[in-house]
């Protein structure tokens, strides 16, 4: 399916690995040519992969299936300056944002294609030979993609050096010293650099000092250690805030749990205020609404949560469960089919977001709800039989797809209907169709196992496929329950002929070849002769004549041997 090759796509492209993205998004194109997400999230994948010509007709087919959806214009814009278009990406940004002017990606966007339009091309020689890799909102994309650089995109310090050395490549050769640095090198390259060891401490805040690359720095004498320097006002408030923010969330999680709604909502709000920079505050919220049952208040905060989690780029984990909260709720509040759509659709976002497999299952069973929905609000006895009669018109003046098409609506008013089941049975077996046949043949005496039509459909389609021991069964089946029926009676017959026209050998070999080959298909009949009893059996039957004798004596081994018979795997003389 489309949504399962579009979330191994989202999986691959997370992992960093590019180019299976792009063959995932491909395949899923192929089975829904018409959405836009898909071929925005492959010209992302080819962004990443800098096969920005690939991305621009991609960014363009998203624009075009989808024209006020500003992510396509933030795709147009990151190819277009992927390939030197600048005017045309600072065009895509702009009219990206007349649609959705908040959009912080946009924004970004925008300030760095205009940046890059307004700086003196690099000059040739001396330039940083890695200056393309650093280019384009593509950097930040890889660097998000990664596990180990996107919790380095918390940090203040590496955000200023990622930045300086965007504007200007050559600054590379001043920071490499920073083993994050050189790990986010190697992300954007997609190769392995040999970086400082797993534990290794990280500057929190300093940016190292610049010097030439040339230059080499004399040996120094150790100098003392230096005494830690003091936290600044607004540091220390802004962590003494976070903290207290943590503290009401615990309390919030001990009203939850003993629930008391209405003091962990009070909890969570003041965690809220006090610290705008963690969305869990805002999803537990969500959660308490919705075990409240106030679902548009759940909604309201899942919203946030997820808006609120893309601008600081937070755990997409995170973002996934607002948005399965939200879908949640949404499901709550849904009393008819039509209300499942959003639901289902919010479940699928999440599924991109992190393949969970709780909501997995949220999702399968808002699809489930939606059709039972759908089939409750369209069941309609009286026109169900309106459209079994339109068909059986066309039946007698021998229209059989078009009968087939109003027993077909016929079930959709009713499906418990074994009358109609029975009749785009025979409609089928007239089309040669005889798979159809027979499995609307079983559905009718499913139904109704005293209904005669129902045997005789399925006897006259096991027929035809030259079952003829199988169709037997079946006639005789019907025959318990309607034992004058000439339909049932005739159906004997016949198959009785065929039958023993095979075990006097009185059919011609290509029948015989064509029935033998179909019967070693049959999983009872590979069952008979892998059965070291039976093949002894056959073996008496040839070689020894008294043996034979007591064999026939046996009901079970008999009637294994008259299903070879019929089959024309053996014959009797």
């Amino acid at each position: 399916m489309a949504e399962e090759a579009k979330a191994k796509g989202n999986a691959a492209f997370s992992s960093g690995d590019f180019s299976a993205a792009v063959r995932h998004f491909s395949d899923a194109i192929a089975l829904a040519p018409t959405n836009h997400v898909l071929y925005s999230n492959r010209s992302a994948a080819y962004a990443s992969l800098q096969q920005y010509s690939e991305a621009l007709a991609d960014a363009k087919k998203t624009v075009e299936l989808k024209p006020d959806w500003s992510k396509g214009y933030s795709r147009l814009g990151a190819a277009h300056q992927g390939l030197g278009h600048l005017d045309d990406a600072v065009s895509a940004y702009k009219k990206g944002l007349e649609i959705d002017p908040n959009n912080q990606a946009l924004k970004s966007g925008l300030a760095d294609a205009q940046a890059a339009a307004s700086r003196p091309p690099p000059p040739p020689m001396g330039s940083s030979p890695f200056g393309d890799t650093f280019q384009g909102p593509e950097m930040w994309t890889k660097l998000t993609a990664d596990p180990t650089t996107r919790a380095y995109l918390q940090q203040p310090d590496f955000l200023k050096m990622m930045q300086d050395i965007q504007r200007n490549p050559n600054n590379l050769n001043i920071y490499l010293k920073d083993p994050r640095v050189m790990q986010a090198l190697g992300v954007l390259l997609n190769v392995k650099l040999r970086t400082a060891p797993e534990g290794a401490d990280f500057p929190e805040s300093s940016s190292p000092e610049r010097k030439r690359p040339a230059e080499s720095e004399p040996a120094r004498e150790p100098e003392p250690e230096p005494e830690p320097m003091e936290i600044g006002g607004e540091e220390k408030e802004a962590k003494e805030r976070k903290a207290k923010a943590q503290k009401e969330k615990e309390a919030g999680n001990a009203a939850y749990k003993k629930k008391d709604f209405e003091t962990a909502i009070q909890h969570y709000t003041k965690a809220i205020e006090l610290d705008d920079e963690d969305i869990s505050f805002i999803t537990n919220r969500a959660a308490v609404y919705l075990e409240m049952g106030q679902y548009e208040e759940c909604i309201k905060d899942c919203d946030k949560a997820v808006e609120r989690g893309r601008e600081l780029r937070s755990d997409y984990k995170m973002v996934a469960r607002a948005l399965t909260r939200k879908g949640t709720a949404l499901v709550k509040m849904a009393k008819c089919s039509k209300d499942y759509e959003p639901a289902i659709e919010t479940f699928q976002k999440a599924l991109t977001e992190h393949r969970n497999p709780d909501t997995l299952k949220k999702l399968n069973e808002a699809e489930k709800a939606k059709k039972d929905l759908e089939q409750q609000e369209y069941f309609d006895p009286k026109l169900a039989d309106e459209e079994r009669e339109k068909g059986n018109e066309y039946f007698k003046q021998q229209k059989y797809p078009e009968a087939i098409k109003h027993y077909t609506e016929s079930l959709r008013r009713n499906p418990n209907d074994p009358k109609a089941y029975s009749n785009r049975a025979a409609c089928y077996t007239k089309l040669g169709a005889l798979p159809e046949g027979l499995k609307d043949a079983e559905k009718c005496i499913e139904l109704d196992p005293t209904f005669s039509k129902g045997y005789t459909r399925k006897g006259a389609v096991q027929f035809f496929m030259k079952e003829y021991d199988k169709a037997l069964e079946t006639y005789q089946e019907g025959l318990k329950h309607d034992p004058s029926n000439q339909e049932l009676l005739d159906g004997v017959r016949r198959c009785i002929e065929q039958i023993n026209k095979a075990s006097r050998g009185e059919i011609s070999p290509e029948e015989l070849k064509e029935r033998q080959a179909k019967a070693m298909q049959d999983p009872e009949i590979q069952n008979i002769l892998s059965d070291p009893v039976m093949r002894q059996v056959l073996i008496d039957f040839q070689e020894n004549p008294k043996a034979a004798q007591e064999h026939t004596k046996n009901p079970q081994v008999m009637n294994k041997i008259q299903k070879l018979v019929s089959a024309g795997i053996v014959q009797l003389r």
